[in-house]
């Protein structure tokens, strides 16, 4: 998540085309009125997207299939137009949303240029590595989780959000009437609209694993979209204002120090400062094992200056809310004005090293940024559970040009994806993955429809970064060996890389000055405030 988003030339074709004269964001209405199809547009207030009512022909007429008994109540997504390729793009991360834009950003002949459909349950786009900055304040909801519509006014893409709820590959469905040259399969949403597609893009992503800790999916928060980080950021005020002037410090425990945990403890600190208590726990016997030293050793040094106390090697057994009679290490060391709070979370931890005492931590917060689980198992079909080859992890099993195998209209990136290297490992779930990825998998779309050679994926290593910080970050580019960038130089270089990375031309222009007067207003405070000093001591 918060891998290095600097791009070379080759990666660099995803943003969208400026000063088109069509805003074909998707409208059920306008493609009612243009194809006199019978439609009803309703709302659903217990749940997020669009729900159709459309009446067309069964059978092969208008490329509607014959549905079982059991499928007769869905309703069909009508394409604007029959002849021209259908592409469906499921989740609208990284993945998704970039190859939206690099299909748009290539040059097509007049009738094989696709129709792109996007499908997201929210209604933005989340730029995952700055949420942290959410929490700090430096940046608004605006900047880093801007709406689809806003994104896609100027292109094709037609954008749905809904919920994927079952996905049908071709050959599954030819007892229905479905036949390979009319679609490549389905994909059936939780408002029962039913999509047909010629080619299929799955970006859906991964959700939190919680289950595996007693307590953890009732207690703990997560933080991974953009609703976790509002989350966060609510509960932050919420307790600031509780023990605003009693004297009693906010403990917030983080389960994990990869690179989401680290940077959260690191900014939560920040915020809170002598406030608060921040407390990270690893089942490793560092922080960070797999980053590059310079980034550990800058992250070990902002832990250490800003009093986060590291519980290494040990794992989070339970959370629970603590009974009166139950005695934590807090309990034992805290103040004798301090109270029993039934509304405190404890704990429980577990050495997985000998030598190591296990421990109970009490908490107001606690956050989980270890264990992700994909999207894709809970979306196959019951009779047939196996539609896509899987992994042991729920990821589709690729080929090197990010085709999931046994299924060539099928193409699979970022935490969808099992695609490895040429070591044979498993490229990682990061925003710089998916960033390069959904460059050829809208390339080799291109290929494909234009009967051109697909193009193999070769992930380029780009070097990491991290937040640290509200003026302080750790940049570790991979082609000038042994150079770390830190403190406001590192922030700076991040804030810059992530910037270039942002999904439009308008988008980035637009953040770019907001960034630069935020900039501008802080540093003529600064120096405002230096010179008072100044002349205060004088």
């Amino acid at each position: 998540m918060s891998q290095l988003a600097l791009s070379a030339a080759s990666t660099l074709h995803h943003f969208c085309r400026l000063g088109k004269p069509q805003n074909k964001v998707f409208s059920f209405s306008v493609i009612a009125r243009r194809y006199a199809i019978e439609s009803s547009l309703h709302a659903n207030s217990q749940r997020k997207g669009f729900s159709i009512t459309a009446s067309a022909p069964t059978g092969m007429n208008g490329g509607v299939p014959e549905l079982s008994a059991g499928e007769q109540d869905v309703k069909h997504y009508m394409w604007p137009d029959k002849k021209r390729p259908r592409v469906c793009i499921v989740g609208g991360g990284f993945g998704g949303l970039y190859t939206a834009l690099r299909l748009e950003s290539l040059l097509w002949p007049d009738d094989k240029k696709p129709q792109v459909l996007l499908i997201d349950q929210s209604e933005r786009f989340v730029f995952k590595p700055m949420l942290y900055e959410l929490l700090s304040g430096e940046v608004d909801a605006w900047e880093i989780a801007p709406r689809f519509s806003d994104l896609l006014a100027n292109t094709d893409v037609q954008f749905i959000q809904d919920r994927v709820k079952l996905l049908r590959p071709s050959y599954d469905m030819l007892t229905n009437g479905c036949q390979r040259s009319t679609c490549a399969g389905t994909v059936q949403l939780e408002s029962d609209l039913l999509i047909e597609y010629d080619w299929l893009v799955l970006a859906l992503g991964a959700e939190p694993k919680l289950e595996g800790v007693p307590g953890a999916a009732e207690f703990a928060l997560p933080f991974s979209t953009f609703d976790d980080a509002c989350k966060v950021n609510d509960d932050l005020k919420l307790l600031e204002r509780k023990y605003f002037g009693k004297g009693y410090p906010i403990r917030v425990v983080v389960v994990g120090c990869g690179y989401s945990g680290v940077e959260l403890a690191a900014t939560v600190s920040e915020r809170l400062q002598n406030k608060g208590i921040v407390r990270a726990i690893n089942l490793e016997s560092t922080i960070l094992p797999s980053a590059p030293a310079g980034n550990r050793e800058a992250a070990l040094r902002v832990l250490s200056e800003r009093n986060i106390e590291l519980f290494l090697g040990y794992f989070v057994s339970s959370i629970s809310r603590p009974g009166a009679d139950q005695l934590t290490e807090d309990r034992m060391t805290t103040n004798i004005g301090e109270e029993h709070d039934p509304e405190k979370f404890v704990v429980q931890i577990q050495p997985a090293e000998r030598g190591l005492q296990p421990q109970s931590l009490e908490a107001d917060l606690v956050l989980w940024t270890v264990g992700n689980k994909p999207r894709l198992p809970q979306l196959e079909p019951c009779d047939r559970p196996y539609l896509l080859p899987l992994n042991g992890r729920g990821q589709a099993e690729t080929d090197e040009t990010l085709r999931v195998k046994g299924h060539p209209r099928i193409f699979a990136l970022g935490d969808s994806s099992a695609l490895r290297d040429s070591s044979g490992n498993l490229l990682p779930a990061t925003a710089q993955v998916a960033f390069q990825e959904a460059d050829f998998v809208g390339w080799n779309i291109w290929a494909a429809i234009n009967d051109r050679p697909l193009l193999p994926f070769r992930f380029q290593n780009l070097g990491e970064m991290m937040s640290l910080g509200r003026y302080d970050a750790a940049v570790t580019p991979s082609f000038i060996e042994g150079l770390t960038l830190e403190g406001p130089i590192g922030h700076a270089a991040r804030k810059l890389a992530y910037l270039i990375r942002l999904p439009t031309d308008q988008h980035r222009i637009k953040v770019g000055l907001s960034w630069f007067t935020k900039t501008a207003i802080d540093s003529a405070a600064s120096l405002q405030t230096t010179l008072a000093k100044v002349l205060s001591g004088s």
